[in-house]
Parts: structure tokens; C-alpha cells; sequence
């Protein structure tokens, strides 16, 4: 392909001025130029990929989707269907997001009301699964509409203590027996918003999957 003619009072370019090196140096100096350039756009290219949202959907019998940022997957707990995480460069871990399954027995009433009931079950068998248990709130919310119900708690994961939000979510439809729920977990100082596990998801990086989740 032919240059691009320059005037000359715009030159000389620094492809010209450059050229003379370029040529003289050896095939070594050459190799560690070329691949300093690869590293530098790879760079550019995981930086650029760091900004951007990332976006979970899974379909099956209960379809959900949510988008994140910061966060990075990894494998899901035994039985679970995703989960994100952000951890220290020591490994330990900040924040996480993980989403699994949920399914009541048959019922007659409302399901704000169902909620509360399955939850004075859940919340025991919650205790078992975690060192240093304690329960620091309970109450119906909503995720995007949908009826759901909150379990904040503080426990040992990892053996380091952490804040930690269970959301018992179901879609809007009457009867509805299946659904998910969702397990944050927030490391304190990780975030300097969140200073309670009643915060959780309500700054940080958890705010984000929170407010996109849907139930499809």
C-alpha cells in the first residue's frame, strides 16, 4: 500500500525517523519491541473488558438474568446455578454473589405471607451451614417487583467474618412454588458503604446484580 504523501513541512514522520533504528537493530531487540506491543494492547483489551458490564442468563424451569461488574465467576456451590466473586490479591475473599434453587411445599395463601412461614424453616438449616451464626434481620422486600424475602445475618466464611444477605425470591404468579435464592456475602470495610449486613447489596459491587436481576 502506497504512503500517504506528506508536505514537507509536516515530515519528517516517525515511522521515517524511526527507521534507521528499526533497521539496524538486532532480530533480539526486534523480538522484545514486538512483543512489549502485544503485552501493551492485551492490556489495553483486559482493561477495556474490566469496564464493561458482564451479563449471567440461564433459562431452564426458572429463568433469571442479571449483569455485574468487577465481579468474576467461578464455580457455583454443589446443587448451585452461578456464582461471582471479587477477591483481595491475598486471596481473601471481598464479595460475593451466588444464585440457587428454591422450591416450597404446596400452599393456599398469599405468598407475602408463604414467605415468612418457609423462611422461620430456612433460617435454622442457614445456621447449620455457617460458623458463628448470628441473624441480624428478617423482612419481605422486593427484587424488581418481584415478592421476596430477606434474611441478613453475620457469619465465619473462609474463617474471616463476613456480612452476609439471603433473598428468597418467586415470581409473580399465583401458587408459585419455585424460585431462587440468592446468597451475598460482603466483607466488612470491602466496601466503605456497607457497614451492617442489614447494607448489603445496597452499595458496592453487589448493588448492580441486585438491581438487574430478573426473573424472566
Amino acid at each position: 500500500m502506497a504512503a500517504v504523501p506528506i508536505k514537507p513541512e509536516y515530515g519528517p514522520t516517525l515511522g521515517r525517523l524511526l527507521a534507521p533504528r528499526w533497521r539496524a537493530a538486532s532480530p533480539l531487540a526486534r523480538g522484545a519491541v514486538i512483543a512489549a506491543g502485544v503485552g501493551l494492547l492485551a492490556l489495553v483489551v483486559a482493561t477495556g473488558l474490566t469496564l464493561l458490564n458482564s451479563t449471567y442468563s440461564r433459562g431452564g424451569r426458572v429463568p433469571f438474568s442479571f449483569s455485574y461488574r468487577n465481579l468474576y465467576r467461578v464455580a457455583p456451590e454443589p446443587g448451585g446455578y452461578v456464582r461471582v466473586q471479587r477477591r483481595r490479591t491475598d486471596g481473601r475473599l471481598e464479595d460475593s454473589f451466588a444464585v440457587g434453587p428454591l422450591r416450597l411445599q404446596p400452599y393456599s395463601g398469599n405468598l407475602f405471607s408463604e414467605l415468612p412461614l418457609y423462611a422461620a424453616s430456612y433460617i435454622p438449616r442457614l445456621a447449620r451451614s455457617y460458623p458463628h451464626f448470628v441473624l441480624r434481620g428478617e423482612g419481605k422486600t422486593t427484587i424488581n417487583t418481584a415478592p421476596a424475602y430477606d434474611v441478613f445475618f453475620t457469619a465465619l466464611v473462609e474463617g474471616h467474618k463476613m456480612y452476609g444477605r439471603n433473598v428468597l425470591l418467586l415470581p409473580e404468579t399465583p401458587g408459585a412454588r419455585e424460585g431462587v435464592v440468592i446468597t451475598m456475602l460482603t466483607a466488612p470495610k470491602a466496601n466503605p458503604q456497607v457497614t451492617s449486613a442489614t447494607e448489603v447489596a445496597k452499595a458496592g459491587v453487589l448493588l448492580k446484580p441486585v438491581r438487574t436481576f430478573t426473573l424472566n
